[in-house]
């Protein structure tokens, strides 16, 4: 049978199924169109643009660290301004005749005050921000601290003097005014810092004294900076520090006076390198005896008068010398090197003083001329040991003891 052309093909009669399928896909169609109407009456899938309002900006704020009117603000405040949505470019803080200087952070939102609070003022502050918009804001707020009188505020005392040159032996000797209990806090505040560096370390003597060394003597030429940032600092108790303090001070050539009390003698050296040798006489007697250990040059004196009342001695024992020349004290209790012509007989050979090393006038000369104030006098030969805390005695206590002395 031959085969009809395709466009005269007849199609077969539709099954059940298939007509089943025509009615679904006609729905289909007719569902598509429904659910396009209905997301065209709610804007979805539309091509129109509408247009939109921005949320309002933040409204830009600047605050002080102090309520604004506040009093007996304490003087330990660290006073801070803030910016919040703002950008601060200025902020200025007075007081009294002064002003209070601070650092502004690098994005602009915080000022940090430079130092704490001075007693008994009222500060004022003055802040200019910018916001994002380039809104200028400004504020002004004041507060009053606590009044504080001298009884409630310790004031530091230093040595050496800003711009000295001392001895490889010169501990930095801190003493207040009035007692710090608040050991940790104002230790915390306290720098030393050394041009080499060095290692070293604070030891409280007492709650009035606190020392400063290194481990070693200090390596000849070194520059030394004292920082001692107290004021405002809470002592403890009630009290504050009353002020700062900021000093620099070198050290000299390295001398080293080494007297051997059973020998007489005292051997002088200077970076090393041995200078003299001094023929002395040391203290007799065991009441007399001079002590044996580290001594520091405290104080020099071209002429100073000698009464050994001042130091206890009284009797058959007393003596009261007027204008005895170069002398030097090492201790506390009144062991001094001096020139002592009236025992120029015993030195090199016998221990006749009551505790003071002695020497020719012209070999005292010598060695005042060249002596600084922190030079050390290592003393041998004697059973008599010398206590720590009588005078500069800082080099008898071992290293590891000294450190245990930090607060910190």
């Amino acid at each position: 049978m031959h085969a009809l052309p395709f466009r005269a093909r007849r199609s077969r009669p539709a099954t059940r199924r298939g007509l089943a399928a025509l009615v679904a896909a006609a729905v289909l169609v007719s569902g598509c169109s429904a659910a396009d109407d209905a997301l065209s009456s709610a804007g979805v899938g539309d091509d129109t643009d509408e247009e939109t309002t921005a949320p309002p900006a933040a409204k830009p704020v600047i605050k002080t660290s102090v309520k604004k009117g506040a009093t007996n603000v304490p003087v330990d405040t660290e006073l801070q301004v803030d910016a919040k949505d703002a950008s601060l470019k200025k902020v200025t803080v007075t007081y009294g005749d002064g002003t209070l200087d601070g650092t502004l952070a690098d994005n602009g939102t915080r000022w940090t005050a430079a130092d704490r609070l001075e007693p008994g003022m009222t500060y004022t502050v003055k802040s200019v921000g910018r916001s994002a918009d380039g809104e200028t804001v400004r504020t002004t707020s004041s507060f009053t601290t606590e009044a504080l009188t001298l009884d409630q505020q310790t004031y530091p005392s230093v040595a050496p003097l800003d711009g000295e040159t001392v001895g490889v032996g010169m501990p930095v000797v801190v003493t207040f005014d009035i007692p710090v209990t608040n050991k940790a806090a104002f230790e915390r505040h306290m720098h030393v810092t050394t041009n080499p560096g060095q290692p070293g370390t604070w030891h409280w003597v007492s709650d009035t004294e606190v020392h400063y060394r290194p481990k070693k003597y200090w390596q000849a030429g070194t520059d030394v900076t004292v920082d001692i940032d107290v004021n405002g600092v809470d002592a403890g108790g009630g009290i504050y520090g009353q002020e700062d303090r900021r000093l620099t001070f070198s050290i000299g050539d390295a001398h080293v006076y080494k007297v051997n009390a059973q020998t007489h003698q005292m051997d002088v050296y200077s970076n090393g390198t041995l200078l003299r040798t001094i023929p002395i006489t040391t203290g007799e007697q065991p009441a007399f005896t001079t002590r044996s250990g580290v001594k520091v040059i405290m104080e020099k004196f071209e002429s100073k008068r000698m009464n050994s009342e001042t130091v206890g001695i009284t009797g058959s024992e007393a003596y009261d010398i007027d204008n005895v020349q170069w002398a030097m004290r090492v201790t506390n209790s009144g062991e001094f090197i001096h020139a002592a012509p009236w025992s120029v007989g015993s030195q090199g050979s016998a221990n006749v003083s009551h505790g003071c090393t002695g020497m020719s006038t012209e070999d005292a000369a010598w060695l005042y001329a060249m002596t600084l104030r922190g030079d050390v006098v290592e003393y041998t030969g004697t059973d008599r040991p010398m206590e720590p805390d009588n005078g500069y005695g800082d080099w008898n206590i071992a290293w590891s003891d000294y450190k245990a002395s930090s607060a910190l």
